[in-house]
């Protein structure tokens, strides 16, 4: 029999890689998109993969992260420990980063994307870094 425990840690791994991809995969979009001419046909499918990608994946997995991760931290009654508060910690830092992204789903939608390719590809590596502490705290719980 499975229990609690085991149904929300696994839904929230779940979660988080789905989520992870998305985090990894639409500053890539970004990448590319940046170097189409506006109004092209090009640019005209990145803006529905972008739209799609973020609404349909991202925003449900973030979500799921955030309800079946504080539904383990509850099971554990984790509130107060030291890695939980750090990785929470990180995880709101990822959940803005999120947020940045999404912004610039809505500018490049609107065709008003200031930023070049050279800045998507240097913001693509945060979501690394966040992902990289946030297992090494999880795993060695400091």
């Amino acid at each position: 029999m499975w229990d609690a425990y085991s149904w929300a840690k696994s839904l929230h791994i779940i979660s988080v890689i789905s989520w992870m991809a998305g985090i990894f995969y639409l500053p890539r979009l970004f990448v590319y998109h940046s170097g189409a001419e506006t109004g092209s046909q090009m640019s005209e499918t990145f803006k529905v993969m972008e739209r799609r990608l973020l609404k349909a994946i991202m925003n449900p997995a973030m979500m799921a992260s955030w309800i079946f991760g504080l539904w383990t931290v509850y099971i554990l009654d984790a509130y107060h420990d030291l890695w939980f508060i750090l990785k929470v910690s990180l995880v709101i830092c990822m959940t803005a980063y999120h947020m940045v992204l999404s912004g610039h789903v809505k500018r490049f939608a609107v065709d008003q994307n200031k930023k070049s390719e050279r800045y998507f590809r240097i913001i693509n590596e945060i979501p690394t870094l966040l992902m990289i502490a946030i297992v090494f705290i999880v795993i060695f719980k400091p």
